[in-house]
């Protein structure tokens, strides 16, 4: 059947940030409260759902979760706060998710298990549209330094790239492929993931490119995942995404920009300042700081102020370094 595009074309919405996406929820397409879920008439406090038709269901259900999906899609209410993506099984399932009637009512698509062999694949059958694209890099090829750089190069020549807002790293199926899974009470920096995550991040931020960070799935190790959450942002991770609601307040909490860290942003991005000056007891170097201070401005833009940080004695942002 011939994909008819038609629907898709009527606006092509602004880009968002990334950080704008929150710590989104995935929710497997069979489950039973998918629509309250996307209308907000249950857990309204999530940003980002992403409906889930591969690792969430089962082979033999996936002709049910596509039939499931046509009564869902047209059923879906326009909320501006909200965003909804799926994430298609495969090339195929995703070219036939395209046909359902309702389809022009989500933002966009993770794409699982994308790499070189499938991209084309995927990308010429959103090739047109509107959609927002998230790949998920979670394949043999991530460990591969040569094939991800040449993925990326790739990416960023292609005209979708204005459509990719993020690219995900896929943690739990990246550790499968080495026959582990993450320890209690060890961060994805304390297993062999640790030079993967910096290798990804230094090969596609240079070409532009946002990362988000992989899940945590233990829900009783509170302090663990708050010790990955600094650490994502420590590597430029945008956004953790969430295997249970209340793990998204405390990921989200982590988003809000201090004080100090707001106001050296904003300093950063005044032409008026000089090119290097002292502010809260750090140099400020507008030529190196410039893409930080826009990541701040961004996630104070969503989270706002961190009230709970600690204040340090305020230093002129027109004294000099020296």
């Amino acid at each position: 059947m011939t994909i008819t595009r038609r629907s898709f074309q009527p606006h092509l919405t602004e880009k968002p940030s990334g950080w704008a996406l929150g710590a989104p929820l995935y929710v497997p397409a069979m489950h039973p409260d998918l629509l309250k879920i996307a209308n907000a008439e249950k857990i309204a406090f999530i940003r980002t759902m992403i409906i889930c038709t591969e690792d969430a269901v089962a082979e033999k259900d996936v002709e049910l979760s596509l039939r499931h999906l046509g009564n869902f899609l047209p059923l879906i209410s326009s909320i501006a706060s909200k965003r909804r993506f799926i994430r298609p099984r495969n090339p195929e399932v995703l070219k036939r998710i395209l046909e359902l009637p309702g389809i022009d009512k989500i933002d966009g698509f993770v794409l699982p298990k994308f790499n070189e062999a499938n991209r084309d694949q995927y990308l010429e059958a959103l090739r047109g549209t509107r959609f927002l694209i998230m790949p998920t890099l979670e394949t043999a090829d991530v460990f591969d330094p040569c094939a991800m750089r040449e993925l990326a190069v790739s990416l960023s020549e292609d005209a979708m790239k204005a459509r990719i807002i993020l690219i995900r790293i896929g943690g739990n199926d990246l550790l499968n492929l080495l026959g582990l899974r993450r320890p209690r009470g060890m961060t994805l920096y304390e297993t062999p993931l640790s030079g993967v995550i910096s290798q990804l991040v230094t090969t596609y931020k240079p070409l532009g490119f946002s990362l988000s960070a992989p899940v945590y799935e233990y829900l009783s190790d509170n302090a663990t995942l708050e010790r990955e959450i600094r650490l994502d942002m420590a590597h430029g991770l945008v956004g953790k995404t969430a295997i249970h609601p209340e793990q998204i307040p405390m990921i989200e909490r982590h988003y809000a920009v201090s004080r100090q860290d707001h106001e050296m942003a904003l300093s950063i991005l005044n032409r008026d300042m000089p090119a290097v000056f002292r502010m809260h007891d750090a140099m400020c170097e507008v030529s190196t700081h410039s893409n930080w201070a826009r990541q701040i401005l961004q996630r104070h833009h969503c989270y706002g102020q961190d009230q709970s940080a600690t204040d340090v004695s305020y230093l002129s942002p027109t004294s000099s370094y020296a």
